[in-house]
């Protein structure tokens, strides 16, 4: 048996330092910048101990880079670094001076960085050639350079400099040429390293002279070292949340309201979450929140971070305590995570709820622009839900606005049906649908507008929340079979006037692309319409969700389905079936007896001691009602051809529901004039 220890060499590591370990090359630059703040945060926090007497001086990062020499330099002015500094640090890959400084000092130091000590390694992602050189901070320190080409092999000698602080000079190879150009430079570190808390400098500032840009003699500094979430709420104005909006967010609207989060138990947590105007799912931009740690960009998918349904928010979150790899380029989940994420949403719950509360009338004029972003978090977040429940509105159509307890009180005495379920009555188009809400009103019921993309999944998990629930929308069923009071006799028709009624109007329907027709036979009264279309609230509504659902794109192939209801109530129908008996009775009810009779040999065929006489009879007998149906519907197809006031009532229902088109409504605009 053998003991030994697992050796890893840098011939091996240095390949997956430069080509892996970070998802992006472009991130060089913020984490030698990020290590050049550390080291100046690093002084300030030894001066303030007592531990450096000397004079801080100024205390910036400059980033320069020179075209024609093919570099990059990043200095600063802050702890600086001696020959034993760069091998412990620098030539001991991944252990990290920030690890070290933290520990000592973690009571009182500023914020620092770097965890992993590994960021120095991203500069030869970019560089054929990094150089380093520094003087430490300590008494009698002698300054010394550093020179590695990205093999494992090393240079290391003094050299003279007099400066505290560190220069890393980055030779930059051929295929990484792009990051000489200073725009392309200072857009990189307006991106990662915009809101660092140390000065951090690019060249200098132009004005615009004799037609031209020239440089002044003044820094051009990239970054506030004092963004506004590191503010007090109470020191703030609306002004100053809405300028940082629009520095963020260049060209957008102004923000509805906004969250300033600020806590540092369980965790340290800051930032500042802004609401949006969202229309529609068109609007729901994700990846406009971003993500710092102490100030520096991490990054800007936040899913891990955010409940998703806040992902359509923006702004800015700040904490130190969110575990991230190496690159800081990925979050990983983990029980933090999870409490910050809880966090917030609970936090912007809260908001919506006290402007609900103390400013009911504003929350109202702004409620169209979030009710998406609420009802995606009730049907994401289980907690949200419940928090959301007391502040989500309701909108009748006369465009006054309630809460669903609010709404419950309101129409539970009317709009209760026979097993005791409130039924509440929706709208998706008040002027498409205009004729059924007015029906509906006509009742005493109160309708709703329910017109919003995610409002069909709000109302199914309403539903599943409340059994005595339901809502229906005003064109899923005739006026008096929306809310069912009591139980309704069935309607007093003989087998023959049914046939005929149902079997007249099935023949006068027309074909109307993508939809399916059932006649059904009602009675609704005197003055409801003699037809009307409808179309079932469940299959309706399970199609427009497949439809939306990824990979359940099926739904929208299946043809729509609809009821004709024929109101045998109405004079008008009564009139129809009247003449039609007289027509047709002579020749329906005869085959109307010879298919029951040949039903009744079909019958006998299928019992279980039926011989195969009574088997061969019975097929013959289902071979003769097929022959007899056939018939039977050509007779209803020639009459309804002849009575053009069975095809207008149709029409007239098509009508209503939106499904009257092309020749169709040409031929019963035409009709319609013949008529009067």
């Amino acid at each position: 048996m053998a003991n030994g220890k697992i050796g890893v060499t840098t011939e091996n590591i240095f390949p997956v330092i430069k080509k892996f370990l970070y998802s992006d090359n472009e991130i060089f630059l913020r984490e030698l910048v990020s290590n050049a703040v550390d080291a100046t945060r690093k002084i300030q926090t030894l001066h303030n101990f007592g531990e450096f007497k000397g004079e801080l001086g100024k205390l910036e990062v400059n980033v320069r880079v020179d075209k024609e020499a093919g570099t990059i330099t990043v200095s600063d002015h802050g702890i600086g670094m001696d020959a034993s500094d760069i091998e412990k640090y620098i030539n001991q890959i991944a252990f990290s001076g920030a690890e070290e400084f933290l520990e000592k000092y973690k009571d009182t130091a500023n914020s620092i960085i770097g965890h992993f000590g590994l960021g120095f390694y991203s500069a030869f992602m970019v560089a054929k050639k990094v150089e380093i050189r520094s003087l430490s901070y300590k008494d009698g320190a002698e300054a010394v350079e550093w020179v590695c080409d990205g093999s494992p092999e090393y240079e290391m000698h003094p050299i003279d400099k007099t400066e505290r602080g560190t220069d890393i000079i980055l030779y930059i190879d051929d295929e990484s040429k792009e990051y000489l150009e200073k725009d392309r430079v200072i857009g990189l570190l307006k991106k990662y390293c915009r809101f660092l808390p140390v000065p951090v400098t690019c060249g200098k500032k132009e004005e615009w002279k004799d037609g031209k840009q020239v440089e002044t003699d003044e820094d051009y500094v990239v970054n506030s070292t004092e963004p506004l979430w590191t503010k007090k709420p109470a020191d703030l104005t609306d002004d100053d949340y809405l300028r940082f909006y629009h520095e963020l967010m260049p060209g957008r609207e102004d923000p509805l309201f906004w969250i300033h989060l600020n806590v540092d138990y369980p965790f340290t947590l800051t930032g500042i979450l802004y609401f949006p105007k969202v229309k529609s799912n068109l609007d729901l931009q994700r990846n406009r929140i971003q993500l710092y740690c102490n100030q520096v960009y991490v990054t800007d998918q936040v899913e891990g971070v955010v409940p998703e349904f806040m992902t359509i928010m923006q702004g800015v979150i700040d904490s130190p305590d969110i575990p991230l790899n190496v690159s800081r380029s990925y979050l990983q989940s983990d029980r933090q995570v999870k409490k910050i994420s809880a966090y917030i949403s609970k936090k912007v719950a809260e908001k919506l709820d006290r402007l609900f509360t103390s400013d009911r009338a504003g929350f109202e004029k702004k409620w169209d622009d979030i009710r998406i972003f609420i009802e995606y978090g009730m049907l994401t977040d289980e907690k949200f839900f419940e928090s959301a429940k007391k502040f989500f509105l309701v909108k009748d159509i006369a465009g006054k606005y309630f809460s669903l307890e609010e709404y419950k009180a309101l129409v539970e005495s009317t709009q209760t049906d026979k097993d005791s379920t409130l039924v509440y009555l929706y709208t998706t188009d008040p002027t498409a649908q205009y004729s059924y809400i007015k029906a509906a009103e006509d009742k005493g019921y109160s309708v709703l507008v329910m017109d919003g993309e995610l409002d069909e999944h709000l109302m199914s998990l309403l539903e599943s929340k409340n059994e005595k629930l339901r809502f229906v929308r005003v064109d899923s069923d005739i006026p008096e079979r929306l809310i069912v009071k009591e139980d309704k006799k069935g309607v007093n028709l003989s087998a023959s006037a049914s046939d005929i009624l149902q079997g007249i109007f099935s023949a006068a329907l027309p074909e109307v692309k993508d939809a399916n027709f059932i006649v059904a036979i009602d009675d609704a009264g005197e003055t409801a319409a003699p037809v009307t279309v409808i179309q079932n609230e469940f299959m309706r509504r399970m199609k427009k969700m497949a439809e939306q659902q990824p990979g359940m794109g099926f739904g929208g192939s299946l043809p729509d389905s609809y009821q004709v209801v024929v109101n045998v109530g109405q004079p008008v129908v009564n009139k129809i079936l009247s003449d039609a008996e007289g027509a047709l009775d002579a020749e329906i009810k005869p085959l109307l007896q010879e298919i029951e009779d040949l039903n009744a040999d079909i019958t006998k065929s299928r019992e279980k001691d039926a011989g195969d006489a009574a088997k061969a009879k019975g097929q013959e007998a289902q071979a003769k009602v097929g022959e007899l149906r056939d018939r039977q519907q050509s007779i209803f197809k020639d009459y309804a051809g002849k009575s053009p006031v069975v095809r207008q009532v149709i029409d007239l229902a098509l009508l209503q529901s939106g499904l009257l088109k092309g020749k169709a409504l040409s031929d019963f605009i035409s009709r319609s004039y013949s008529l009067l």
